[in-house]
């Protein structure tokens, strides 16, 4: 297995904490309750023109330097390397993951999303900082979601990944949390769940990994 580079090394002992946090609008207030129970704060501003998504990412990194957690933009390198992001998160969709990896070699960690196993074993060798599956459960945050895949190819993909951490997400709710990790997920993102509650930081430490 190559050998990590030093912002990967970062995302993966943050991610242990187990929530993965992601700020879906400008709103500084939630940024910062995010951050203050996260291991991981992305930024994923959908739809978004590039000035918007710069503005939000400014904003953030000075949030998670507060709070000494790594920043992760979505889908964008150049904007995750103008603000001076730890990593970039990309989707299936987006810029071929084999050429992000080259392209970003050791200056941003990647995390690479998942919906079926045979998307796990391709990033497998790409070695990213972590591997993303989902849905597990239905999910409305995406218009157009993914096949759910549940919690037993969840735990085929933990199998698959090995040594790369999995974060869990698409429709899990607190009250499923304990399951997620009997799978061995390392990390659980969620999105309508958290930033949508009556109380985002109460609701942001149920996601947290509980260690014995």
């Amino acid at each position: 297995m190559s050998e990590l580079s030093e912002p990967s090394r970062v995302l993966r002992t943050a991610l242990g904490r187990g929530f993965y946090a992601v700020l879906d609008r400008d709103d500084e207030d939630l940024a910062r309750t995010l951050a203050a129970h996260a291991g991981v704060l992305q930024v994923r501003i959908k739809p978004g023109c590039a000035d918007d998504i710069v503005r939000v990412a400014r904003m953030a990194r000075r949030v998670c330097s507060d709070a000494g957690i790594p920043l992760v933009i979505n889908d964008r390198i150049d904007i995750a390397l103008a603000v001076g992001a730890d990593g970039v998160h990309l989707g299936q969709t987006d810029l071929p993951v084999r050429d992000a990896a080259a392209l970003v070699a050791t200056r941003l960690a990647l995390g690479i999303s998942t919906h079926d196993l045979g998307q796990v074993q391709r990033a497998v060798p790409l070695v990213p900082a972590y591997i993303a599956y989902g849905p597990i459960f239905e999910t409305r945050t995406k218009q157009n979601p993914d096949p759910v895949q549940g919690l037993e190819a969840l735990r085929a993909a933990v199998a698959a990944a090995g040594e790369i951490p999995v974060v869990a997400i698409g429709g899990i709710t607190a009250e499923r949390v304990a399951e997620v990790y009997a799978t061995g997920a390392t990390a659980i993102c969620a999105i309508g769940a958290v930033n949508r509650a009556d109380d985002v930081g109460v609701t942001a430490m149920l996601f947290a990994r509980r260690v014995p």
